[in-house]
């Protein structure tokens, strides 16, 4: 566990602890996070994978859970948390009971739960979920009617859902809620794109259009061009299909981020020549090959753009020279 200012992480992964120690390790996991029994089921070998971000506005918690009931009895539920979980389920299949309902959500579905419900959530196949928990003013002034979106199955808003996912997820993995600033705004576009999926009112869904939806999209865009930036055929255009958008709007996303889709593109190339040239690994590679593995097909070219980057060139650079 690590804190962060008002920023509490918390892991539990089975991988490495023996199965006679899971169903405590478990539950101790549940008691500091949702409140929340865990009953093991019969004949099924536990496994948990679940890292919970929680911050006084939103709890986000990934990963997986197989082989046991997380229950909200109705003795718990009188310990005043009237927060809203919009469960997101990214493969596998998860049942939920509450409200005298049962609902079995598929890969890309989503439901939302009040923990004022007595409420059990199983997987009866593996897979993975992104939860995201809020207190209920936050969703209050956002919705039509809270309460009537309560346990409704939402298959309908595939796209918002996978939108909400890939943006909460890469939250985690650039570690960006653990920076003050950018903890607040990511806070801020969690609750526009929760909002989204629930189906928002007119005049939320223009103002997370604005804030939370193109944040998510520039961010995801970012991150295909940083994982595929050695494709010498990578372009706005491959990018802008992926996403489901037009090239002229990817490059207005980036403009209004004070760059270009080249120019960023062209900066994560040289950050992948940068650390090639100073890992003993790649000590024997000449440079004209690094550049060409890191998709720039002109060596003059690389090597301007290098010297202008970081003042120094890739042989001073490799050979430990360069200021």
């Amino acid at each position: 566990m690590s804190g962060n200012d008002e920023l509490f992480i918390v892991n539990v992964s089975t991988n490495d602890i023996l199965e006679s120690e899971r169903a405590a390790t478990l539950r101790d996991f549940y008691c500091r996070g949702v409140k929340a029994e865990i009953e093991i089921r019969d004949g099924e070998r536990l496994a948990a994978n679940l890292t919970a971000h929680s911050l006084p506005d939103v709890q986000l918690m990934l990963g997986t859970l197989f082989g046991a009931r997380v229950i909200r009895t109705k003795q718990l539920v009188v310990d005043g948390d009237d927060s809203l979980a919009l469960i997101c389920n990214r493969s596998g299949t998860i049942g939920i009971r509450a409200r005298g309902r049962e609902l079995l959500v598929g890969p890309g579905q989503a439901v939302l739960a009040s923990a004022e419900d007595a409420s059990t959530f199983e997987r009866f196949a593996t897979g993975e979920c992104v939860s995201l928990r809020v207190p209920r003013r936050i969703l209050v002034p956002m919705l039509m009617d809270v309460d009537d979106t309560v346990m409704r199955l939402i298959g309908n808003r595939q796209t918002e859902i996978r939108v909400l996912v890939d943006y909460a997820t890469s939250l985690v993995r650039e570690n960006a809620l653990a920076t003050a600033a950018l903890r607040q705004l990511g806070v801020e576009h969690l609750h526009d794109l929760i909002a989204l999926v629930l189906g928002a009112t007119d005049d939320v869904k223009e103002v997370a259009g604005r804030r939370g939806a193109k944040a998510a999209r520039l961010r995801r865009a970012k991150f295909l061009i940083a994982d595929n930036c050695w494709r010498q055929d990578l372009s706005v255009g491959g990018v802008a299909q992926e996403l489901g958008v037009t090239p002229r709007y990817l490059q207005r996303l980036f403009e209004a981020d004070g760059k270009t889709f080249s120019s960023f593109l062209i900066e994560q190339r040289l950050k992948r020549a940068y650390r090639m040239l100073r890992e003993p690994e790649f000590v024997e590679r000449p440079v004209s090959s690094i550049a060409y593995d890191v998709g720039f097909g002109d060596l003059s070219y690389f090597n301007r753009c290098f010297r202008r980057a970081y003042g120094a060139t890739p042989t001073d650079v490799r050979s430990g020279t360069a200021d």
